[in-house]
């Protein structure tokens, strides 16, 4: 039996039912085994059409060991009976592999797609993965309000607007819509605060917003800043300066200074943007430039973004997983993946060929509302670019690997200091609350590459004393250590921490200790990192053992510094989502209690009256008389604060 994806559809995250996808093998034996592997791969195999699709190889639990798509389903995957003629890292995954799970597709450009998302959502250990493929940041100028309000965006585009990015980080767009408000005065605030203001904010006394909120400034004049906003950002920003240049001197002419001036200020705005990111490259359109390099078995790919002649960054990528791989296989994986995420340019420049070039651009098509170009540069500024980004790939590699070095180092010390035998996953755990207040605990995760920062996860205390940190600290360990118990008892899906240390002294050793020894789990290393006999004025730490031992380390110590980061870095997790849980508090509603309310009637309510109290304290036929307020609504609000009627 094989799935059939007959409907084409709009985007790659919507593209397939995955549902219906079903498993064909399901063999037993979990030991590897090539003989077992082939035999399951053969069975599938008989029941395999000669079209394109997708196929996922299993272990004996299920679990996804590699996503491979074909032209041709029922050639590809006999390939993999002639073992023979495989490398030695595919021989290993036929061993393990128990069952199969086959998707056709209409054509391969589709396969392509299918292939990228499962890759990103499984994560099987023989595919290539992009490593950094957290979201990019964006510009988005909202276009769902008369006043247009500039801000960055991660994540799906769902709000109404225009979209400019990708950019290589945060701080890259934080500094372009700093300078974007000087040039163009757009609001950046949210509708809320849009709503409420009767004067304007301190952004428009130091000119970084026109306060349209207070109709210091026309709604078409507003437009046509918004207009200039786009044209600058869609690469016409010599036509904008000219334009600003010219009202500038008219204004100059008629006598009007401060207009004068306050343009001046703007066209310095427009020339610092253009002089931190213009790229030398004529007749440049939208286009991302990759380029990778390779030393002792570890590849980089180095990618600029292009957009409308501005450099919006550069960011270096390192994707794990690609033993025995040509450089050219590995950027067409990375580049399927990469753009599962991003929308891609029309325009596509590479320091090398790729396996399949036209596929991929086939593929790409329609997300990129036209036909994309992928082309190797061989004269010109473009391959001056191309040229660029090899050299920073080669850079970034070699930066790579001397802080590899140094970090692995360090981590081997580090494991040698807490008694480990090669830990691959630390966990560092705290709690926060103020007066017993708001608490909860929190969980970051380490590895020998760094922070796991998908693997951070925090609890809201719910049973234990909130002003006791001993009982907040037993409540997360259950909680948490419940859960794996549940999930992975075998402790072979990599869930389970190789040490578990703790923000605190003796007291809070004890607690996790007890907490633990209750579940039945006693084979955990526990080690508390407290400040030391000046409390850590002296940037000592003493680190408490569950048998009682006390161990410290030089105040110099490389090993120290480093384990004072991963203390410091669940400082800062835990603080921030405790100041998020507290914002969230105090801008609560006691109308958010009643149910079936929704935020336009509660914005209605408290419009009307002014007040929740005056909402609670409120007739029926007051509450009716409401805007916006239904007769059954008003019951409802009625009934939830005079439940006797």
């Amino acid at each position: 039996m094989v799935d059939d994806a007959n409907n084409p559809p709009d985007r790659a995250a919507d593209r397939f039912n995955e549902d219906k996808a079903v498993s064909l093998i399901r063999g037993g034996g979990e030991r590897p085994d090539l003989d077992a592997g082939v035999a399951a791969i053969r069975e599938v195999l008989a029941t395999l059409p000669v079209r394109p699709g997708v196929y996922r190889m299993q272990d004996a639990r299920g679990d996804v060991l590699y996503v491979g798509k074909a032209r041709a389903l029922r050639n590809r995957v006999a390939n993999y009976t002639q073992v023979d003629r495989l490398p030695l890292r595919l021989q290993r995954m036929v061993s393990q592999t128990r069952s199969m799970t086959i998707v056709t597709t209409n054509s391969e450009a589709e396969a392509l797609l299918l292939e990228a998302q499962l890759i990103k959502r499984f994560r099987p250990p023989y595919n290539v993965l992009l490593r950094d493929d957290k979201s990019f940041p964006f510009i988005l100028l909202r276009s769902d309000h008369d006043f247009a309000r500039i801000m960055k965006h991660r994540g799906a585009r769902r709000a109404e607007g225009n979209y400019y990015g990708p950019f290589a980080s945060a701080g890259s767009v934080n500094t372009t819509i700093n300078a974007l408000q000087k040039l163009f005065l757009l609001r950046s605030c949210t509708d809320s605060f849009f709503a409420r203001r009767d004067r304007p904010c301190l952004l428009y006394q130091i000119k970084r917003c026109s306060a349209p909120c207070v109709d210091r400034i026309s709604k078409e004049d507003y437009g046509e800043l918004v207009r200039q906003a786009k044209d600058f950002l869609g690469g016409k920003s010599n036509a904008v300066q000219r334009e600003i240049e010219a009202q500038m001197s008219a204004a100059a002419e008629d006598l009007d200074f401060e207009r004068a001036a306050m343009l001046r200020d703007r066209l310095r705005a427009a020339t610092f943007i253009q002089g931190s990111q213009a790229i030398h490259a004529e007749g440049l359109p939208n286009a991302d430039i990759f380029a990778c390099a390779e030393k002792a078995g570890q590849i980089a790919i180095q990618a600029f973004f292009i957009r409308g002649g501005q450099n919006w960054g550069h960011r270096a990528f390192f994707p794990a997983r690609t033993e025995g791989m040509e450089m050219g296989e590995v950027l067409q994986s990375f580049m399927a993946q990469f753009y599962e995420e991003v929308p891609p340019p029309r325009v596509i420049l590479l320091d090398r060929a790729l396996p399949e070039a036209d596929l991929l651009a086939e593929a790409l098509k329609e997300a990129a509302g036209g036909k994309v170009e992928i082309s190797i540069p061989q004269r010109g500024d473009r391959k001056k670019l191309v040229e660029q980004a090899t050299r920073n790939a080669a850079e970034a590699l070699d930066r790579r690997m001397a802080e590899s070095g140094s970090k692995a180092k360090v981590w081997r010390e580090m494991a040698d200091f807490l008694e480990l035998d090669e830990p691959q996953r630390i966990e560092v755990y705290d709690n926060s609350h103020i007066q017993g207040t708001h608490a909860l605990g929190a969980m970051i995760c380490a590895g020998p590459e760094g922070f796991l920062k998908n693997q951070y996860r925090k609890w809201n205390i719910r049973e234990a004393q909130t002003n006791d940190d001993f009982a907040m600290m037993r409540e997360v360990m259950t909680r948490r250590f419940g859960r794996a118990m549940e999930e992975d008892p075998d402790r072979d899906k990599g869930q389970w921490p190789d040490c578990v240390l703790i923000d605190g002294g003796k007291g809070q050793m004890s607690a996790v200790k007890a907490a633990l020894e209750e579940l039945g789990v006693e084979d955990v290393p526990l080690i508390a990192i407290a400040k030391g006999p000046h409390h850590g004025r002296d940037g000592r730490e003493v680190f408490h053992f569950p048998d009682g031992r006390e161990k410290m380390l030089p105040v110099n110590s490389p090993v120290l510094f480093h384990l004072q980061r991963m203390r410091d870095e669940v400082h800062r997790f835990v603080i921030g989502a405790h100041r998020e849980k507290r914002s969230r508090a105090i801008t609560a509603s006691p109308l958010d209690e009643i149910p079936g309310i929704g935020p336009a009637r509660k914005r209605a309510l408290l419009l009307h009256f002014g007040t929740a109290s005056r909402v609670r304290a409120a007739a029926l036929d007051d509450l009716m008389r409401a805007p916006g307020v239904s007769e059954a609504v008003a019951r409802t609000v009625y009934d939830f604060y005079h439940p006797g009627g």
